[in-house]
């Protein structure tokens, strides 16, 4: 019976595997592993804390206790990136996942006119759609950093990368989002992503990036 219900658990674990909706593969996400370590942990709890008669009982309800609490903060992130990602498909914003983080990176060319801090009115729903998800998926910081090229100077490319920082945050701040849960802030051209030396870089580093990160 031991082994039936440690077999039971184990397999509990490994269907932690989930299908990437978006490339069709096979993975394993942060929730899916938290999952599978607590359906094996809780497995082992629920079979040492329980009777010989109602071990397999014990198994079974210790590996699915532990399962939802391994998953929680993955779980939670999973399910906000995957409406991000649906809510973002065609608008020119890109979403990645980086740990328990979720990013979204803007480029001003969807979101800005050149050397203006003035959200494109194609750009509205967009992010009206990022507010959303922002409010049902409240139990996140939400980090929000204005980043330029390096045509100009530093004073003038600082205080662009701020007034665009502001306007997105206040924008969504303006939706609904708690303002709480906002650090907005401008950085310049002090942190590129591609070479300055080339107009196809330089419109990669002129970005606003939202980075979500989950409290506690």
């Amino acid at each position: 019976m031991k082994k039936i219900c440690l077999a039971v658990a184990a397999a509990m674990a490994l269907s932690a595997c989930t299908t990437n909706p978006y490339t069709g593969e096979r993975e394993t996400s942060s929730a899916a592993i938290g999952s599978g370590l607590g359906a094996l942990a809780g497995a082992v709890i629920g079979g040492v804390s329980s009777g010989d008669s109602d071990r397999a009982k014990g198994v079974l309800i210790g590996a699915a206790s532990g399962a939802a609490l391994g998953g929680g903060v993955g779980y939670y992130m999973d399910v906000q990136e995957a409406k991000l990602r649906d809510r973002m498909r065609g608008t020119g914003v890109s979403v990645t996942r980086n740990g328990d983080q979720i990013i979204l990176n803007m480029p001003s060319n969807v979101t800005f006119a050149v050397s203006s801090a003035d959200l494109s009115p194609s750009f509205y729903n967009t992010l009206s759609g990022v507010a959303m998800v922002l409010k049902e998926y409240d139990k996140t910081w939400v980090n929000v950093v204005g980043h330029t090229d390096n045509t100009g100077s530093a004073s003038f490319n600082q205080g662009l990368s701020e007034r665009r920082a502001a306007t997105v945050g206040q924008f969504l701040i303006g939706q609904g989002a708690a303002a709480n849960r906002f650090n907005i802030r401008g950085v310049g051209f002090s942190q590129p992503i591609a070479t300055n030396a080339t107009e196809q870089g330089r419109a990669q580093n002129r970005r606003v990036e939202i980075t979500l990160s989950p409290m506690g």
